[in-house]
């Protein structure tokens, strides 16, 4: 039996960086960090499109909105400090419709109330100096967003935490958990450690993790598969950095976008369909136990019923690089279909009420002596090191009983 203060289950971005504020909180803490997988940032972490996220698209005064903005700025600087590839290359959010005018101010107001500096609402002519392949009746330039590699910060972060003293276990699923009067007791195939205090960051798995420790929670972990397309050398000349369109109020997803990372790879993406399964990428068979698991759960009926069109449709599009390319021609007309060649997927966990309602601001829970992360979505990854210093606050009152 190992003692620590604070088990950590998780090694994502969000769980290093909760242990590392944890560490930078409490000097000399006893801390050990699970993950089940041989490495760190193995799941959605280093699934993504790379983006730093400004903090554009969240309702001022959310926790979302604060957290965006405080980890926007520590992302950039942890990237600086450590020599870390990113770029500030800003991104246009493009009106292809006039009717979608009135959504784009509404970005604009959001942005400004958050804090966004350099904001410019563009014409036509205006787009083409930013991106001169690109199109739409108006845009709005958002020149703080920019991208980073998340695998490498998660790392870093990694590489800090095992200087520091910390404990990193991979390979190491949590096969049960007990809470009892002065703590947790978690078992792993290979340990028993008994914490503290328990901080769940199990990602796309944290309602299991919450449901070992007897959390009724009242959210469901849904995956919803994100595919990616990336262009070809000869087209990636087409995107000079970020390019999106106005988003659907409907839905906490950003649509199909162009996003330029840092190794100069052009990304065409994502798409989002219910995945068939929890981790279910490129060339992973389905794992049907989480599809019965998801189809089963209190809400998605209410949400299949209440959004079955849209979803239909971009399955359709998930199975036709012809119609991928037409979707991503409103915004870059000149992109061709043979231009498209397929890239990488990512499985997001996406959070569900009872009522089949998508939740998209974090949801964080405690119960006795553990805290839950059972929903962090974008920007999960530029709000990291945020979130990290708002869950150790949140732990401080845990520690004194």
């Amino acid at each position: 039996m190992t003692k620590v203060d604070v088990c950590v289950v998780g090694a994502g971005l969000i769980g290093l960086s909760v242990a590392r504020a944890l560490v930078d909180a409490y000097p000399g803490i006893d801390i050990v960090v699970l993950d089940k997988e041989g490495r760190v940032a193995t799941h959605q972490s280093s699934h993504n499109s790379g983006v730093i996220h400004s903090g554009l698209y969240y309702r001022p005064g959310s926790l979302k909105a604060r957290l965006c903005q405080e980890g926007r700025r520590a992302m950039y600087a942890l990237c600086e400090r450590e020599g870390l590839p990113f770029h500030r290359s800003g991104k246009l959010v493009i009106a292809t419709d006039p009717e979608e005018r009135g959504a784009l101010e509404e970005l604009e107001r959001r942005g400004r109330a958050n804090g966004l500096q350099g904001l410019e609402r563009l014409g036509p002519a205006g787009i083409l100096d930013y991106e001169p392949h690109a199109v739409g009746v108006e845009a709005l330039h958002v020149p703080e967003a920019g991208v980073a590699d998340f695998p490498a910060v998660a790392e870093t972060i990694a590489g800090g935490l095992i200087t520091a003293g910390a404990q990193l276990l991979t390979g190491q699923p949590v096969t049960a958990i007990r809470r009892h009067v002065s703590g947790v007791e978690i078992a792993t195939d290979d340990a028993r450690i008994e914490a503290s205090v328990l901080v769940n960051c199990a990602g796309l798995h944290a309602d299991r993790i919450a449901a070992m420790a007897g959390v009724e929670a009242g959210v469901r972990l849904i995956p919803f598969r994100g595919e990616y397309w990336r262009l070809t050398d000869v087209a990636a000349g087409l995107v000079n950095a970020l390019i999106y369109p106005v988003p659907d109020p409907r839905f906490p997803f950003l649509g199909v976008h162009f996003t330029r990372r840092v190794d100069g790879v052009v990304e065409v993406g994502p798409n989002a369909i219910v995945a068939l399964g929890r981790e279910h990428y490129r060339g992973v068979s389905p794992d049907w136990g989480d599809v019965w698991d998801a189809v089963t759960s209190p809400g998605f009926g209410r949400l299949a019923l209440r959004h079955w069109a849209p979803g239909f449709q971009e399955l359709v599009r998930s199975r036709s690089r012809r119609m991928y390319a037409r979707q991503a021609r409103r915004l870059v007309p000149a992109l061709e279909a043979a231009q498209l060649e397929p890239g990488g997927a990512g499985v997001r966990a996406q959070a569900v009420d009872r009522r089949g309602v998508l939740v998209d601001d974090f949801v964080i829970e405690r119960a006795g002596s553990t805290l839950h992360v059972l929903n962090a979505p974008s920007p999960g990854a530029t709000a990291c090191l945020a979130i990290g210093k708002y869950i150790a606050e949140e732990a401080r009152s845990l520690f004194s009983g």
